[in-house]
């Protein structure tokens, strides 16, 4: 079976994909369009990561029979489109979950510790931390910690703050049975959460659903970390609500457009950490996701019910 994977694999994840039985694999780095373009006329899998899957590039695979979300968000993929061709579209929820749970709670530590701030300074000969950093440095243990959506990561990261002795709050659409965290309406995540954690897909009744008013509701100091999508935050309100010290800080692993322009006004604030949307990408995650991709081609050859299917 052709499979195409659009994603700047390393040569160890294209070694260990050459090793699954079964499956013609083309590795198309997502800034080579023209590679995508001809790999895209015989594949009859699209392995999708970030890159958008429009209807253009559906339409340059005649032979498509499935595009596998290598993660959990089908935002970026044109559904109408797959679904006009009958194209079947599945994701891996849960694969990540470990990798982006433990991304979530790096950001905290470092963004209330401001780690990037001693990283730099150490390596230009600075060794101490000065007043005015020292009266930002907080400890994670104590604080209540707001996670917005309670499915597989804020469940791999709840019993993780309650060992540190955070007090853990969440909401989502409905209540869990059987939560380790406490569910809370959404106007009280906001006012009551020392940091606000996102965990959310983007939909339009998500885009921008943290902007200048919710933004305003939340404690005066609190922190923001987003490892799930960009556009669930308006980036101006939040910019403004770091600069003139409303907010203590923001982790972000995740951007309103990506990637960022290099001149992006959050880059030159202290109390902001920055990662390129890699809270994912770990050898451990690999692993279990294409276990489940390459899972998946073999149902569609034997013509068996495909996991995860979501359209």
């Amino acid at each position: 079976m052709k499979v195409v994977l659009h994603y700047d694999a390393g040569p160890g994840l294209a070694a260990r994909l050459a090793r699954l039985p079964g499956l013609d694999i083309t590795v198309c780095p997502e800034h080579d369009d023209a590679r995508l373009w001809e790999a895209l006329k015989d594949a009859e899998v699209l392995w999708h990561s970030l890159k958008p899957c429009t209807a253009e590039v559906i339409a340059a695979a005649p032979k498509l029979r499935l595009i596998q979300k290598i993660g959990i968000g089908v935002n970026t993929i044109d559904l109408d489109a797959a679904a006009a061709r009958n194209i079947a579209v599945c994701n891996l929820p849960g694969s990540n979950a470990p990798a982006v749970a433990e991304m979530a709670l790096m950001l905290m530590l470092a963004t209330l510790r401001r780690l990037p701030q001693f990283d730099a300074g150490l390596r230009r000969g600075v060794f101490h931390a000065s007043p005015a950093v020292q009266d930002h440095l907080e400890e994670l243990g104590g604080k209540t910690v707001g996670l917005l959506g309670y499915g597989a990561i804020p469940q791999h990261l709840t019993p993780i703050l309650r060992a540190m002795g955070c007090h853990v709050i969440y909401h989502s659409r409905t209540p869990r049975d059987g939560a380790l965290a406490h569910y809370v309406d959404f106007d009280t995540l906001i006012a009551d959460s020392d940091v606000l954690s996102l965990h959310i897909p983007l939909a339009p009744e998500t885009a921008g659903l943290i902007g200048a008013d919710s933004i305003a509701r939340m404690k005066p100091g609190a922190i923001l970390i987003n490892t799930a999508r960009g556009g669930l935050v308006d980036q101006l309100a939040l910019t403004e609500a770091l600069a003139d010290g409303r907010l203590g800080g923001a982790g972000l692993d995740v951007f309103a457009t990506e990637p960022p322009a290099a001149d992006d006004p959050l880059f030159a604030l202290d109390n902001v950490v920055i990662a390129p949307h890699v809270a994912w990408v770990t050898h451990g995650t690999f692993d279990r996701s294409f276990a489940t991709a390459a899972e998946n081609c073999r149902r569609l050859a034997a013509g068996e019910p495909l996991l995860n299917r979501v359209r």
